[in-house]
């Protein structure tokens, strides 16, 4: 098969949760299991980062995989989804897997794809373990895909565990409680392994504290570690200044007390992952890796460059300002507007669309009613029409008008808005990726 026949295979053959919701989850690691035994377990054949969370896995498993690169490692990362090109869910060192090892690998599966009838999910964590073992990474870094004790990414056995926070999402799958989401993802905590949290709550804490104890886990609480004091951004870069309270406790730590992190994901709301970030580079080199604070500082000024990062508080254009965000849950509204909280423009221009399995009254409540509405929607299965989204919208207060595709609205917004103006695109990565870059 040529390659667009693989994606178009792969696209047609295997159920897909992005496009289908719950019907494509498979509820334990049976197939991922059958697939690695297949492929020889190659997810053995490298050492792994594992990490999940309701938001931000996505940016810390991207600067996670900078700060190896910059280090010299050759470094995997797995994440999901896509935006543009399904390669984007596997790479080393920033650069997509080819073309011709998606055929192959496809290929070479067939014959297991029609005995167990795998989902798209499970197909593509056995390409990428497949991918990085004969790339002969030294580290790989795995996103996981939903919740975390059935996640097919399981199966690995990490060096270091990062759950980043713990919100309101996919409630059908993981739990109608934060409780119940959090023990869900506290699933990735492995034996003897430390694990970092990134942001805890009362509802949660305890529940990581006794997986991590029933395991022998070591346990670090990012935010315990680091705290932001002074916050400033121009768009393209943010500079977070932290101090150190518990410094004392870390063996030979990379940073002093006080510390200026510049970094190219510039959204506020960024200051969380980095705490994770910083506080696993600080232990992974006490493990052996050879990760220093120059390295560590140069490779989170070049997050989107040395990984190919899309979508997080991602300005496109400048006149007026045009920028996309992944956000598409009240954890992640609830951070884009502190964002906003520390920005200068005028009128701010919303283009939203969404998934109908997401709680849309509650995010929707949590927008400003003093921005131009512009609803739309994603060409998949799973998106809210456009003109339900705006129903929903102007009935709370969020006035506007819908269209059918996100960048008619796009057009739209650029010619109502003032060169002061800010059009910002949230609410889905689905609705993200059909944004037309070349504008």
């Amino acid at each position: 098969m040529a390659y667009q026949d693989t994606i178009d295979y792969l696209y047609s053959r295997l159920p897909m949760f992005s496009r289908i919701g719950a019907a494509a989850i498979k509820k334990d690691l049976d197939n991922t299991i059958s697939i690695c035994n297949f492929l020889n377990n190659p997810q053995h054949k490298f050492k792994t980062i594992h990490v999940a969370g309701t938001n931000g896995k996505g940016s810390t498993s991207h600067m996670l995989a900078s700060i190896f690169q910059e280090a010299g490692y050759k470094t995997g990362l797995y994440t999901s989804p896509h935006l543009y090109d399904f390669r984007e869910r596997i790479k080393v060192n920033g650069k997509m897997c080819s073309q011709e090892f998606v055929t192959e690998f496809t290929n070479k599966i067939k014959g297991l794809i029609d005995e167990v009838e795998p989902s798209f999910f499970e197909i593509t964590v056995g390409m990428a373990f497949d991918y990085f073992a004969q790339e002969k990474c030294d580290i790989a870094i795995i996103e996981t895909g939903l919740g975390g004790r059935l996640d097919s990414t399981n199966v690995i056995s990490p060096e270091l565990s990062i759950i980043t926070n713990i919100g309101w999402d996919h409630m059908a799958l993981l739990g109608n409680t934060l409780a119940e989401i959090a023990s869900e993802k506290a699933g990735i905590i492995k034996t003897e392994t430390p694990v970092i949290i990134g942001e805890a709550i009362t509802e949660t804490k305890h529940l990581f504290e006794e997986k991590a104890a029933s395991v022998n886990a070591p346990i670090y609480f990012a935010e315990d570690y680091l705290q932001l004091v002074q916050f400033q951004n121009n768009w393209t870069t943010a500079l977070f200044e932290f101090t150190q309270p518990l410094i004392h406790y870390l063996d030979a730590p990379l940073f002093p007390k006080s510390f200026t992190v510049e970094c190219d994901l510039p959204g506020k709301y960024q200051y969380k992952n980095l705490k994770s970030v910083l506080v696993a580079a600080q232990l992974l080199s006490t493990m052996g890796w050879k990760l220093n604070a120059n390295k560590v500082l140069k490779a989170l000024l070049n997050v989107k460059k040395n990984t190919g990062l899309m979508g997080r508080w991602e300005c496109i254009q400048n006149n007026p300002r045009l920028i996309l965000d992944v956000a598409h849950n009240e954890h992640g509204i609830h951070a884009l507007l502190e964002q906003l909280e520390t920005l200068h423009y005028n009128q701010l221009h919303i283009i939203t669309g969404m998934v109908k399995d997401k709680d849309v009254e509650a995010v929707l409540k949590l927008l400003p009613t003093k921005a131009l509405y512009y609803y739309t929607q994603s060409h998949i299965p799973r998106a809210l029409t456009a003109n339900e989204l705006a129903a929903k919208g102007n009935a709370l207060g969020l006035l506007g008008q819908h269209y059918e595709d996100v960048n008619i609205a796009i057009s739209s917004a650029n010619k109502n808005a003032n060169h002061n103006d800010l059009i910002l695109v949230i609410g889905s990565v689905f609705l993200v990726a059909e944004v037309n870059r070349n504008i």
